[in-house]
């Protein structure tokens, strides 16, 4: 059927990116965006940098403002969804739609007790309010440490807090192997940040506000602040009753797409990994490709190219750029292609440099795109 309404629900850079992309794809016809956010779409990139520093503002981060014939509204969460009536609920009224783009992301993982307001990052009005009790705290716990909690860590200690992260594992191993884990951690230590390595969960302490937590040897670590940074968890709550496949995230084919007219893109969705295994790639570079390539499926069907993971992403902290592209967690000792981890800018290859399955440039100028390109000759051969 030709489209003639378009609905996209959420505020994100996954929604403008869809947004920008009917456009570009030549869509003529209605855009209406459904945000649960009170701001316009932002990147959350600088949130944990930047912004919880007070050296950016909303003004910063807010990303270029929608064409004035798309509908944005603000404030307007979906709340069901109808495929058979092709139908969004909200609490303002039902928004029909021809094709809709699902882009409602993914919200902060919790530890705590509904009694306990705990404090996280992942939304602008979360960063605000962390920045405020950063400035009025001389001490900071950071519960995780993966990219967002080291982020964390790194803007706190630059402020002169007293830092401690506290993980289940060494912090960034998971996500980037123990050679570049190990280096950053290094240099985190030389920052001045106590890392508590535990072998179990934690449990938060202290309420409304906690103000701790307790390992499971019983050992307490109290701060000033205690922020936990442990994951997101899929916004698919809305969509129950309505039929579309969920399973840890919304379930979406080689081409984004979930039912008839509707299509799904980043923090959001599951896609096979071609085991038969659903894997979520919750990136910024994920929900732009991914958001591309679910419009051109929603305009052009099967006939549109599938998507393909960037399987890229990148972390700035404690004065480290680092940009990795190919699997998470590369495995052993690199292949140095360039330069040094101890004379501060490396380029690293894993296992080699013939057929890398992950290179990571640590403070090196190759840009992303060069990255990628050093992949490609073992992609190639994976697909012959």
């Amino acid at each position: 059927m030709t489209l003639r309404e378009v609905v996209v629900v959420g505020g994100s850079i996954g929604a403008l990116t869809a947004v920008e992309m009917l456009r570009m794809e030549d869509f003529d016809g209605r855009i209406t965006v459904l945000s649960d956010e009170d701001v316009p779409p932002y990147t959350r990139v600088p949130l944990s940098k930047g912004v919880l520093a007070g050296t950016e503002s909303i003004d910063d981060v807010v990303l270029a403002p929608l064409a004035d014939e798309v509908d944005l509204r603000l404030e307007t969460p979906a709340t069901g969804l109808d495929l058979r009536t092709r139908t969004v609920h909200t609490p303002a009224g039902p928004v029909p739609y021809d094709g809709l783009v699902i882009a409602t992301g993914g919200r902060a993982r919790r530890l705590g007790h509904p009694g306990q307001d705990e404090r996280v990052l992942r939304t602008y009005g979360d960063c605000v309010r962390l920045r405020d009790d950063l400035a009025a705290s001389s001490s900071v716990l950071v519960v995780g440490g993966g990219f967002l909690g080291m982020e964390i860590a790194s803007t706190a200690r630059t402020l002169g807090k007293d830092v401690t992260v506290v993980d289940l594992a060494p912090p960034l191993d998971r996500l980037l192997g123990a050679v570049v884990g190990g280096h950053v951690r290094s240099v985190a230590t030389q920052a001045g940040v106590r890392i508590v390595v535990t072998d179990g969960g934690v449990r938060l302490l202290g309420a409304p506000t906690p103000t701790g937590v307790e390992l499971v040897d019983g050992t307490r670590l109290e701060a000033d602040l205690v922020v936990s940074a442990v994951g997101d968890v899929p916004n698919v709550e809305w969509l129950a009753g309505s039929g579309v496949q969920v399973h840890g995230g919304i379930v979406v084919d080689s081409h984004c797409q979930v039912a008839p007219g509707v299509v799904a893109a980043g923090d959001v969705t599951v896609i096979s990994a071609g085991d038969g295994e659903l894997t979520r790639s919750p990136h910024w570079t994920n929900a732009v490709d991914q958001a591309r390539a679910a419009v051109r499926a929603l305009l052009h069907g099967n006939t549109a190219a599938p998507y393909r993971p960037s399987q890229y992403c990148w972390t700035e902290q404690f004065g480290l750029d680092v940009k990795m592209v190919g699997d998470l967690d590369p495995q052993g000792e690199p292949t140095v292609l360039d330069g040094s981890l101890d004379q501060g800018s490396a380029l690293l290859a894993w296992p080699d440099a013939v057929a890398p399955r992950s290179i990571v440039a640590v403070n090196h100028r190759t840009p992303p795109v060069k990255l990628k390109r050093l992949l490609q000759p073992a992609a190639q051969a994976a697909r012959a």
